[in-house]
């Protein structure tokens, strides 16, 4: 089995076709028929259906698709690694992150850009649930999250802690009052964030532990969407308070306390365990601690004991 045949197969499952996957690895479809039927007959398993016309991939194939992708990506990582060795003036950080994990990393890759500014940033926007395994699968050399990772094949190091914010418009009626109960909170209409987090799970549980109907009426795909929308007058907001702290000291938004919903989110900064850093991804965590020993910063660089007991999950 070599790189290009698990390259042609890539290419036919995510092309879904067998002339589009021609097309783009610049074969003939003939060529790339008979790669896939040289990588089949070495498995002894079939990868695509044959009664299918779209590449569906056969439970082997789905299997093989899995280690395929990752063994393509650590090729790439490799030319990378190789070609920075040069220099600090050239290489690439990758960066997997969702959108308020994002703004959080701001501060810091502003000074890192700062000091290598021959480096390339790239922060790829991921499902805070996929980083963990697009960090396995060496699609990012880092991961930012906040959860604790169960997987024993990862490092896991606090770099930033925040906390949850109950926010309102000023002209709603709970704008003058400093602190309210979450029993208060039943009639209101929540903004909420579209996609599913830790997070949300705590907020609903804790409606539900107070026997509190949540009324989320609206979901919105991102943080700046939601935030600008309860400050046109629409409804009420939980929020991290990093993404309201501009808003909060303009007025635009009003920040009440609701005890039953203090909640501190930890971000941490995930790698492979087994990964030496490459010399971009090295001079990140320098960064990173630079940042953690400035008062000035909520940043903090607190290597994590994941335990003894973890779960070991497919790459």
């Amino acid at each position: 089995m070599d790189l290009y045949q698990l390259e042609a197969f890539v290419a036919v499952a995510e092309e879904r076709s067998f002339s589009r996957a021609a097309l783009r690895l610049h074969r003939t479809q003939s060529a790339v028929s008979q790669t896939i039927a040289k990588l089949e007959d070495l498995l002894g398993e079939k990868v695509f259906e044959r009664s299918s016309r779209d590449g569906t991939l056969t439970a082997a194939g789905k299997v093989l698709l899995e280690y395929a992708e990752e063994l393509l990506n650590l090729r790439e990582r490799a030319k990378e690694a190789i070609a920075e060795l040069r220099s600090l003036h050239e290489g690439k950080l990758t960066v997997a992150a969702n959108e308020f994990t994002s703004l959080c990393l701001l501060p810091t890759l502003h000074q890192y850009r700062k000091m290598h500014p021959g480096i390339k940033i790239q922060v790829q926007r991921s499902l805070s649930g996929d980083i963990p395994r697009q960090v396995l699968t060496h699609q990012a050399e880092f991961g930012v999250i906040s959860f604790k990772p169960e997987d024993e094949q990862l490092n896991s190091t606090i770099v930033y802690r925040d906390e949850l914010v109950f926010v309102v418009y000023p002209g709603h009626t709970l704008a003058a009052t400093e602190k309210v109960s979450i029993r208060d909170l039943g009639n209101e209409s929540f903004v909420a964030h579209n996609v599913t987090s830790p997070l949300r799970i705590k907020v609903i549980d804790a409606f539900k532990k107070s026997r509190i109907m949540l009324h989320m009426d609206v979901e919105l795909p991102t943080l700046t969407s939601i935030k600008e929308f309860v400050r046109m007058g629409n409804g009420v907001a939980i929020i991290p308070r990093m993404c309201v702290a501009d808003e909060l000291t303009r007025g635009e938004l009003v920040a009440v306390t609701v005890e039953e919903l203090r909640m501190e989110r930890t971000l941490r900064l995930v790698t492979r365990r087994s990964a030496t850093l490459s010399h971009a991804g090295a001079a990140f965590v320098n960064v990173c601690k630079m940042m953690a020993a400035d008062p000035k910063h909520r940043a903090v660089f607190e290597p994590e004991d994941l335990g003894p007991v973890r779960r070991k999950a497919k790459a």
